[in-house]
């Protein structure tokens, strides 16, 4: 079978959209399944639907990489978006041409290629994905090297001869998974100007000229097709070869902080698209961690030990649906400072998320360590409830009983690996959690359901607070372990309901 290639659809006589030359717009640090998915998705649909007429070059962080297999496809690739939107099953196939090349520009002449795009009149935008690693600054890079080993240092070169060139300033969108991104980028590149004696005029063009952008990335992306035999389907049905076949859910959003003429100028709003330009991502950042991965830490913890393997088997659960959902709209929503019908809509979006009937995630995944989780995704929103209403929220007290039933039910020991623990249902699980959180129950491990809530509530490694000074949270978590462990832990998300 033919590899994938504009020639090869045109024999096909594909009929789906393809933009076969444009200006190259986008330099992109990263060709790895996520960017794929997500923001050369969004920069392809913008040439479809607001002829955006741009294409982006990608360029690979580190020297193994895709590029081979990119410039042997043209630049295109079978993107599947897949999922269930508004409760309806959802599966969308796009062949993404929005991809001119990639560069390694750990080859002499990809270099060059890379700083002759730096220097273009075309160019406007920087993207990267480089991993959470990816921002950091390595005082060994220096200006003559071919190239910069860290990310920063690669950008800081382009910057550089684009300024010697007298070009305009570029927007940087930085989609790292870290706390401010872009202000952390714009740092290191800072940093990289004083230790390379660069002039002040570069620094005034790097500071004012150019527009470093923290944004919020939301999207779960799979990547390639594990079934051997689904990826033999698809290819048939495809009739072409794909080595860089994509598949992502259906739900995104990209929120991008910036100034307010930064949304005329991309190209997504007019192409109907969730990129919003915002003066701030913090609020959404903590949408996104106290409704989506709130969720997660919240239910997953008991609805393992109520016999659940994975996330879409919990949500067609009326018990489990509704404790979360419940825990959702009634608890942590009103914690949250975002428009009310926004955080509604994310919060519904969500539980068609988790029943993604695409995807397998396993809620043991989900437990690895759920002290720091649940400290961070849930307990602001507990205790800002507290504050709010003076009372204790139903459903997060319960998953905080949960949460110490899961590390505590029938211990069997602690190895090397992790604390091996057994379920109701007899199967032994394993927990996987800073040591000093694991040692700390092996050796409560003979406590009744009273000690163990005190001797957890009052671990301030733990929480970073005394949580028995919270009025009745420890005799309430006590009488929900106690009934997880006598009645079963979905009896005891029903007694929430």
């Amino acid at each position: 079978m033919e590899k994938l290639s504009y020639q090869v659809l045109e024999r096909q006589g594909y009929d789906g959209y393809l933009l076969k030359e444009a200006p190259e717009k986008v330099l992109q640090f990263g060709e790895g399944n996520f960017l794929r998915a997500f923001v050369n998705y969004w920069f392809d649909v913008s040439n479809e639907r607001a002829e955006w007429n741009g294409k982006c070059v990608l360029v690979q962080p580190i020297a193994p990489g895709l590029a081979k297999l990119i410039n042997e496809q043209d630049g295109l690739y079978t993107l599947y978006l897949r999922g269930r939107e508004n409760g309806q099953k959802v599966d969308q196939k796009r062949v993404i041409s929005s991809v001119s090349r990639c560069l390694n520009p750990y080859e002499k002449a990809d270099f060059d290629a890379m700083m002759a795009v730096a220097v273009s009149d075309e160019l406007e935008y920087v993207v990267s994905n480089t991993t959470e690693a990816g921002i950091v600054y390595d005082p060994s890079c220096q200006l003559a090297d071919v190239p910069a080993a860290s990310f920063p240092g690669k950008l800081t070169q382009v910057l550089y001869r684009r300024w010697q060139a007298g070009k305009s300033g570029l927007v940087i969108l930085s989609c790292e998974l870290i706390d401010n991104n872009g202000k952390e980028l714009l740092k290191c590149v800072n940093q990289y100007a004083d230790q390379w004696g660069l002039e002040d005029g570069f620094k005034k063009y790097v500071n004012e000229e150019c527009t470093f952008c923290s944004t919020l990335v939301d999207r779960i992306v799979p990547g390639r097709v594990k079934d051997p035999a689904e990826a033999a389907r698809m290819e048939e049905a495809n009739g072409y070869h794909d080595e860089l076949i994509d598949v992502g859910e259906v739900f995104g959003v990209w929120n991008i902080e910036g100034p307010a003429w930064l949304e005329d100028k991309l190209p997504f709003k007019e192409a109907g698209l969730n990129c919003p330009v915002v003066p701030d991502v913090t609020p959404y950042k903590k949408r996104k961690v106290r409704i989506l991965n709130g969720a997660h830490t919240g239910f997953v913890l008991g609805a393992w030990l109520a016999g659940f393997n994975i996330v879409r088997d919990c949500m067609q659960d009326e018990t489990v649906r509704g404790f979360m959902n419940k825990m959702l709209n009634e608890e942590v929503i009103p914690t949250l400072p975002l428009d009310k019908q926004d955080l509604d809509q994310f919060a519904n979006a969500v539980q068609d998320r988790f029943n993604n009937p695409f995807v397998d995630h396993e809620l043991m995944s989900i437990s690895l360590n759920s002290t720091s989780k649940w400290r961070a995704r849930n307990m602001p929103s507990f205790l800002e409830y507290v504050e709010k209403t003076g009372k204790l929220p139903p459903c997060l007290t319960m998953s905080f009983a949960a949460y110490i039933a899961f590390f505590s039910n029938d211990i069997q020991e602690l190895n090397d690996k992790g604390l091996v623990c057994r379920r109701p249902k007899g199967d032994e699980y394993l927990c996987s959690d800073d040591r000093w959180a694991l040692e700390f129950y092996y050796e409560h491990r003979n406590d009744s359901p009273a000690e163990l809530v005190h001797a957890v509530m009052t671990n301030e490694r733990m929480w970073g607070r005394d949580l028995t000074q919270v009025a009745g949270f420890e005799d309430t978590v006590a009488s929900g372990l106690t009934l997880i462990r006598e009645r079963g832990a979905k009896a005891a998300y029903a007694s929430c309901l």
